[in-house]
């Protein structure tokens, strides 16, 4: 079967496909016959060699985060999924892959899947999986979000920022979107009470927020300060003076800068479906790349830029 695999660190040059063994599911775990993968964040710092302590320095590691398909075999003592299921999920982010989402076939612990919502193709399901579940954790978990609660979304036009948008505004809050005035459009559209271009607006300017949900991991210190008395700041955008700006925070109290790593498993995957059933939440794709053209896909999402997200699809062809 065809697998993305790194074999050393570096630019998206260093994305092969390759052909791997296909693997077979140990009791507990679902191989899954892999029909779409999106790019993250989480995909980009490995392949350029940010994560070694997590990723290792042993080759080849596998590329793809999240994933949607079918079931293609379930191991001894899974119960509640049948080959043919329709599931979406996710790779553990903090354990080393030689294959991930981004292949034929991947295989995962059970409680790594739900059933993907009933009326997404597959591509529109993998653009959800990882940004849908970040944000969803952001905001319900980390800030707890309390409806009436006037709502910051920085880097509102990615793809945890477009989904951030819409369960906000689902949760009641007042939501204010910090993106490109060009999205103004689209984000109002997702649930945006307010957009302000983020090319002339600085924080100065804006706010005081109850909550402030950020993407971009700059200038943290900046916008936590217009955070209004009981205030809390997620930010999911981490870099080096982004963690620095986190652990400075800490003596702020409840105002401080809060982080998390999304590592979803079934009960929060099922919760997401839930709002997209509901018509909480809907995917928002920027652009669509055949597996072969991953890096392609990894260029573009480091351009920037994004309106949602980018999506890689596996073709039937090759399953």
């Amino acid at each position: 079967m065809k697998a993305v695999q790194i074999t050393s660190f570096g630019t998206a040059d260093v994305l092969q496909v390759n052909e791997v063994d296909r693997p077979t599911p140990d009791a507990g775990e679902v191989l899954v016959s892999v029909e779409a993968s999106s790019v993250n964040g989480h995909d980009v710092i490995v392949r350029a060699g940010e994560l070694k302590m997590v990723s290792g320095r042993r080759f080849p590691i596998g590329v793809g985060l999240d994933f949607a398909g079918v079931v293609a075999a379930t191991g001894a003592g899974v119960e509640g999924y049948r080959v043919g299921d329709r599931v979406w999920g996710m790779v553990h982010p903090r354990q080393k892959h030689s294959v991930a989402g981004a292949a034929e076939y991947v295989v995962v612990s059970a409680d790594r899947i739900s059933h993907a919502p009933a009326d997404l193709s597959s591509v529109e399901s993998a653009s959800l999986v990882v940004a849908g579940s970040t944000a969803l954790i952001a905001l319900r978990d980390s800030v707890r979000l309390v409806g009436g609660e006037k709502v910051l979304v920085r880097g509102a036009a990615g793809g945890v920022g477009t989904a951030a948008v819409q369960l906000a505004h689902a949760m009641g809050g007042h939501v204010t979107a910090l993106a490109r005035d060009r999205h103004a459009k689209l984000l109002t559209e997702l649930g945006a009470d307010e957009v302000l271009d983020y090319g002339s607006t600085t924080s100065d300017q804006i706010g005081p927020f109850d909550v402030i949900v950020d993407t971009v991991g700059t200038e943290l210190h900046c916008y936590r300060g217009r955070l209004a008395k009981g205030g809390r700041m997620v930010t999911v955008g981490l870099s080096p003076s982004a963690i620095a700006a986190i652990a400075a925070s800490s003596v702020h109290g409840s105002r401080r800068i809060r982080t998390f790593s999304a590592n979803p498993e079934t009960p929060v995957l099922r919760d997401v479906a839930d709002r997209v059933t509901s018509g909480a939440l809907r995917p928002v794709i920027d652009s669509v790349y055949p597996l072969a053209d991953i890096a392609a896909a990894h260029q573009a999402f480091e351009r920037g830029g994004v309106v949602g997200k980018h999506v890689v699809t596996v073709p039937r062809s090759a399953v």
